[in-house]
């Protein structure tokens, strides 16, 4: 099994920054690639930005530019830094891990940190 813990979701305005994290422990066997997902009121789960344990990263166009993710593989921790919020960046950032085996691919989930923009 997998923890994930995220922090640093908060209230900010419009134009400001934010910086999430996400520690996991347990068994990081086969754990590639982590990333962040959001969920905002009545709506889908939708990815956010990923990246691979060799550093590759993914984004969704509309935080592309925005928002940078980091990792730190000695340490466990996966990084959001979010810049030039915008009130629809409000929702609840939910941080993703997924196993790889031969044979299988499990997701790990976060209890989410809510982060809300405010214009």
């Amino acid at each position: 099994q997998v923890q994930l813990v995220e922090s640093g979701g908060g209230l900010v305005q419009a134009g400001g920054s934010l910086r999430l994290s996400c520690a996991a422990s347990g068994s990081m066997f086969g754990i590639n690639t982590m990333g962040w997902y959001r969920q905002a009121p009545g709506k889908q789960r939708e990815l956010v930005a990923t990246i691979t344990r060799g550093g590759s990263t993914n984004y969704a166009d509309s935080v592309e530019g925005r928002f940078t993710i980091s990792r730190d593989n000695a340490k466990n921790t996966v990084y959001l830094q979010m810049n030039s919020l915008k009130p629809e960046d409000t929702a609840v950032y939910y941080c993703n891990a997924k196993r790889f085996t031969i044979a299988t691919m499990s997701d790990y989930w976060g209890q989410g940190t809510q982060v809300t923009v405010s214009s």
